[in-house]
């Protein structure tokens, strides 16, 4: 048990579950379930389990350690105590508890979150998700436009009042508050300091451009705290602002507001596209016309009026419809996507992107639209650059406490998910499908379902709603209530589905499902397949136990496995010493959860597999096996 004394800087509240960052020597994340009697400016002493905040665990997927490093945050805490010892006196954290408490009594007040403090988290994920889907979710965190609405509209009062260069003072110490009240976000740091560089340049005749003052702003933000360079907002803001400053004077040309939007719209998406592959892994290009649909009217009504709100709470009914229609429109927006799939890349596939964006909006902004044509080309391939692939990769992702493999084979032949896993707090099929996305997979040929209890296939239906799937393959034995509720949504989106089978071809592969009988048991009647690719061996177990492991032993002739899929999760009604010794596994790989309650992997099973190399999901993240040159490669997603 540890325990630190820290003050309050920020509080995230999701009914009883608190996120709470606390200042001590250095920022520190703290996990609290109870009751809330502390707020921001509080001085608390938590006792509790201290952990390093860990990077991802499935390849290509965001990475948690990277952006609490560039919050300056390394370490967490889960709270077993908390206990109060000075109450907040400083004025500004008054200021925003103060804040915080009258947008708490607000309707519809996690929007008042989103455009006053910076917080979005509190926005519906459903609702979010269509957001970013349509390329505008940009708008709902602080931006320069924001810092342009606030410093304008006090110039024009003050200026109303008396016109004096001094009027821009109290304008910067409000921005500076406003940089508090939205914790310091990327984008506000930027937009605040790029106004204070320009205050300062029209003052003292400094004959700075804006393009060099930007640059001077993202120096500075880079030498304060270097790990910005992981925040995706940090990319965003300034990838987009510089795009907008380097092509303004064209833009600046158009008199037609509509014109100026669309164009503005074209240089943001295309300026953010890299960033947007390598985060989210796909491309809406309806987000183009999107912004101009929503640009005006988030910044000119909504933004603005949820300051009115704030200060007149009884205009909030106004409020709520305006939030209606804003979430209606994007959910209805969002059917009519033009989605492109887009695999990750690297740091010199992104520096020849941005390459070819910049040669192309230069010339496209000129006229000369033909050179639109450069992009499109280099879309197409990048879209297909999986089917140019000669690699097959075999992944075991790290669902937690569950089972899900992906086989992919080269030259886009097709793809294979053994289990979806499956949890009842996060919803991982996201992550599976951000996974799948990252390689520039567009589909599942078959969706292979072990068995069907709830850790290995309970996000199938998520997948399937969310994700091409081409065909499901069921196990034997009766359908339980997960597998006839998957059903009914494969007869809806008319997806054929088999149960029992015992081979599937895909090109030159053959999976081979060893079937003996039908058991009295879900764990027994999982499917268990064996695959030789390139002459590797693998093998997949389900949670089948010591029975069904004798069976396969009495009627098929299986031994020097290359890989092997442990059944059941290391639990010790599998992996018997009698068929562990038969096969004789090379590598072991072991899916389970961390920390978790069911004791796996068992002590006796470790034992069994001592001969092989052993793998587990829980401490060395996702385990790839990449057949390459006819040569077998392992990576691992170590945490």
């Amino acid at each position: 048990m540890n325990e630190i004394v820290g003050i309050i800087t920020n509080i995230k509240t999701n009914g009883n579950r608190h996120i709470i960052t606390i200042n001590s020597k250095e920022n520190i994340l703290v996990f609290y379930d109870g009751e809330k009697f502390f707020s921001l400016g509080d001085t608390i002493k938590v006792e509790g389990q201290f952990n390093e905040i860990k990077s991802n665990t499935i390849f290509n997927l965001f990475n948690y350690k990277k952006y609490y490093l560039s919050k300056n945050i390394h370490y967490s805490i889960t709270a077993k105590k908390i206990v109060l010892i000075k109450h907040n006196t400083n004025l500004v954290y008054n200021i925003k508890n103060s804040i915080i408490l009258r947008i708490s009594k607000i309707y519809k007040n996690e929007y008042l979150y989103a455009f006053i403090l910076g917080d979005n988290s509190y926005i519906n994920d459903a609702i979010m998700t269509a957001y970013r889907s349509n390329g505008i979710s940009h708008l709902f965190s602080i931006s320069g436009m924001h810092v342009t609405f606030i410093s304008s509209l006090l110039l024009f009062v003050l200026n109303k009042i008396k016109k004096s260069k001094f009027n821009y003072l109290p304008i910067i110490l409000v921005l500076l508050l406003f940089l508090f009240l939205t914790n310091f976000t990327p984008s506000v740091i930027r937009a605040t300091f790029l106004f204070i560089f320009i205050v300062l340049n029209k003052v003292l005749n400094l004959k700075l451009s804006t393009l060099k003052m930007i640059l001077i702003t993202l120096f500075i933000a880079l030498i304060v705290n270097p790990y910005n360079i992981y925040n995706i907002a940090f990319k965003f803001s300034y990838t987009v602002s510089i795009f907008l400053i380097m092509f303004n004077k064209i833009i600046n040309r158009h008199k037609n507001y509509i014109i100026k939007i669309f164009i503005t719209s074209f240089i943001s998406f295309l300026s953010s596209t890299p960033i947007m592959i390598n985060n989210y892994f796909s491309i809406n290009l309806m987000s183009i016309i999107n912004n101009i649909i929503f640009v005006p009217l988030v910044s000119i009504i909504i933004f603005p009026f949820s300051f009115i709100v704030l200060l007149i709470p009884k205009l909030s009914f106004i409020y709520k419809y305006l939030i209606y229609f804003l979430e209606t429109i994007s959910i209805f927006a969002n059917r009519f996507k033009v989605e492109i799939i887009l695999c990750k890349i690297n740091p010199l596939f992104m520096f020849i992107y941005y390459l070819i964006i910049i040669f192309v909006l230069y010339k496209v902004l000129k006229k000369k639209y033909s050179f639109i044509v450069i992009l499109i080309i280099l879309v197409f391939i990048h879209s297909n650059v999986n089917k140019l692939s000669f690699n097959t990769f075999i992944t075991f992702i790290d669902v937690g406490q569950g089972d899900s493999a992906l086989i992919h084979f080269p030259s886009g032949d097709g793809n294979i998910l053994v289990d979806t896993g499956g949890s009842y707090n996060i919803d991982l099929s996201k992550n599976i499908i951000s996974y799948l996305k990252s390689n520039g997979l567009t589909e599942i040929n078959y969706l292979i379902l072990s068995h069907g209890d709830y850790d290995h296939m309970g996000e199938a239906i998520n997948l399937v709603e969310n994700f091409k799937v081409e065909k499901v393959i069921f196990n034997c034995g009766e359908f339980n209530y997960l597998e006839n509720e998957l059903v009914k949504v494969l007869n809806r989106k008319k997806i054929p589905y088999y149960t029992c089978i015992k081979e599937l071809n895909i090109d030159n592969n053959k999976l081979y499902f060893l079937q003996t009988k039908e058991y009295d048991n879900e764990n027994d009647n999982s499917n268990v397949i064996y695959i030789e690719i390139n002459g590797y061996k693998f093998m997949f177990m389900g949670d089948a136990g010591v029975e069904k492991e004798k069976d396969i032993l009495d009627k098929h002739n299986i031994s020097d496995v290359n890989v092997l899929k442990v059944g059941h999760h290391g639990s010790k009604t599998s992996s018997s010493k009698e068929f562990i010794n038969e096969i004789n596994p090379k590598y072991s790989i072991i899916s389970v959860g961390k920390n978790n309650r069911y004791g796996h992997p068992n002590k006796e099973v470790l034992n069994n597999l001592d001969n092989s190399k052993i793998y587990r999901t829980d401490e060395d993240g996702s385990i790839m096996f990449k057949i390459k040159n006819n040569k077998l490669k392992i990576e691992t997603c170590t945490p």
